[in-house]
């Protein structure tokens, strides 16, 4: 590592700056506490508010969530982290009663079939029977354990999209009418762009491994490893946890644990540079501040820019990784204003459908707490990659469309008790065909800075555990470098 050399005089309480304070920067605090006690450890963030993305609202007895409303208990990060919070007794599980996914099928709302899980049927029998798909799509969704594997080159595995990837294995129907939508849900992306590689490397692994995904499935159900995901749709729920509270509870419990004079909220930092001795100057509104390490926890663009004098080329390629916005459109009703209920936890749709929303999740449904009783509490989520265009309309005309929408499918009527809109502007980091490339660049720049670090959901993972994974091995690698430049092997 070049950085081993530059710091041969480490300072006994180094002085670290967090740039950003959404989950990134928060963890990595956290960590870097617990493992450097006698560090400074500062945290910069421009809004007035720690989270990012990751907020909770009361409205009128809803507990609305604005960004993510639950975590994964697997990888198990999250938890791990819960657990050194001491917040893990409060974690609610789902409700039993509802749980599932469905995708809109024309105009109509099916269960998705039993035991699939992204783009993997862990059953045969379920995806004979579902209606989503044609005679046709089902036997090219059969077929799929005979298509020969992709030629990758000799040096590599060559990246493709998950559009290029689904197509090529299970056809177009089965990319249409099932992956795309559900991919499409979490990533808020055009699929046609989204890196198989960078947010589905263990199935193209699959692919790699075993010739086939069928055959991968095949292997897996054996050794009993696909037992959570073959039964049904409720085992796969029970992996899922939330606060009493709303993820709110999650940021308030990081922010707990540091010392409140050390965060500094409504602070913009404008400009980050190296001394000749390796120190850090950084500019702030109002005064400009030393330290001796610095931490970019912050989104693309916002890195892009502050990496511009510094690492010319980390910068450009930072600048490369787009990101989507999206509008959710909160929606509390009475139970009585839905002659259609659901009866899921929420449903997601195909952009052939021709509809104005990507996906509704009802939280209600999902976990205690979230609703009045009698009540029922509706994110919708409207634009991503492939519906930019309507993030221009008014928070009243989201509202509007949505309302429709709901009508013709759940038959939603009367007026809602509570209806808000929370926009979330290039919120959502797209990772693109060569996504894994660009980072590898981004990391191999950033290493050649002595104490520059940098960790971002643009990066490894837009899930809750991989950002938490990622801030944890920020704060290690930092750590470890003090433990061994105060105590050099002998004869130095």
């Amino acid at each position: 590592d070049p950085r081993e050399s530059k710091i041969l005089n480490a300072p006994a309480c180094p002085k670290i700056s967090i740039i950003g304070g959404g989950l990134s920067g928060l963890v990595t605090a956290v960590k870097l506490q617990q493992l450097m006690p006698n560090a400074d450890i500062a945290i910069y963030e421009s809004d007035c508010r720690l989270g990012g993305v990751i907020h909770t609202e009361e409205c009128d007895n809803f507990l609305v969530d604005h960004g993510a409303d639950m975590f994964a208990t697997n990888p198990p990060d999250a938890m791990k982290l819960c657990d050194q919070l001491g917040v893990s007794d409060s974690l609610l599980e789902p409700l039993v009663e509802g749980r599932g996914a469905k995708i809109v099928h024309k105009g109509r709302l099916l269960p998705l079939p039993e035991g699939f899980v992204l783009m993997r049927a862990t059953q045969i029998w379920p995806m004979l029977k579902t209606p989503l798909l044609s005679f046709g799509g089902k036997i090219r969704f059969l077929w799929e354990r005979w298509v020969p594997k992709k030629r990758d080159t000799e040096t590599r595995v060559e990246d493709e999209s998950i559009a290029d990837f689904v197509s090529r294995r299970m056809g177009k129907e089965m990319l249409d009418r099932i992956v795309a939508p559900l991919t499409a849900g979490i990533y808020t992306a055009d699929i046609n762009r989204l890196s198989m590689l960078a947010t589905m490397g263990p199935i193209a692994k699959m692919e790699t491994d075993f010739g086939s995904l069928a055959k991968a499935t095949s292997v897996r159900r054996k050794s009993g490893q696909d037992s959570v995901e073959r039964n049904s749709a409720g085992a796969r729920y029970s992996q899922f946890r939330a606060f009493p509270g709303g993820m709110i509870q999650l940021i308030e419990a990081l922010e707990a644990k540091l010392p409140r004079e050390n965060i500094h909220k409504n602070c913009k930092v404008q400009r980050i540079q190296q001394n000749s001795d390796s120190s850090w100057e950084i500019t702030l509104p109002d005064e400009t501040v030393k330290c001796d390490e610095v931490v970019l926890a912050t989104p693309p663009k916002v890195s892009a820019k502050l990496l511009e004098d510094l690492c010319p080329k980390a910068s450009k390629t930072m600048s490369q990784i787009e990101s989507s916005s999206v509008a959710i459109a909160v929606l509390g009703v009475h139970k009585s204003q839905i002659s259609k209920p659901a009866d899921c936890f929420g449903f997601v749709v195909p952009l052939n459908e021709n509809r104005k929303i990507l996906a509704c999740s009802f939280a209600s449904a999902k976990f205690a707490h979230r609703a009045p009783e009698n009540h029922v509490l509706i994110r919708v989520f409207v634009g991503g990659a492939m519906q930019a265009e309507l993030l221009q309309k008014t928070d009243d005309a989201i509202i509007e469309l949505v309302r429709d929408e709901l009508s013709e499918l759940i038959g939603l009527s009367g007026e809602p008790a509570v209806a808000k809109v929370v926009r979330w502007n290039e919120a959502m980091p797209q990772y693109h065909v060569g996504h894994l490339e660009r980072i590898k660049i981004i990391e191999e720049e950033i290493s050649k800075i002595p104490s520059l670090m940098i960790v971002s959901n643009a990066m490894h993972g837009v899930g809750i555990s991989p950002v938490i994974s990622q801030a944890s091995k920020v704060a290690t690698h930092i750590s470890e470098r003090y433990v061994e430049l105060s105590h050099p092997p002998s004869g130095q």
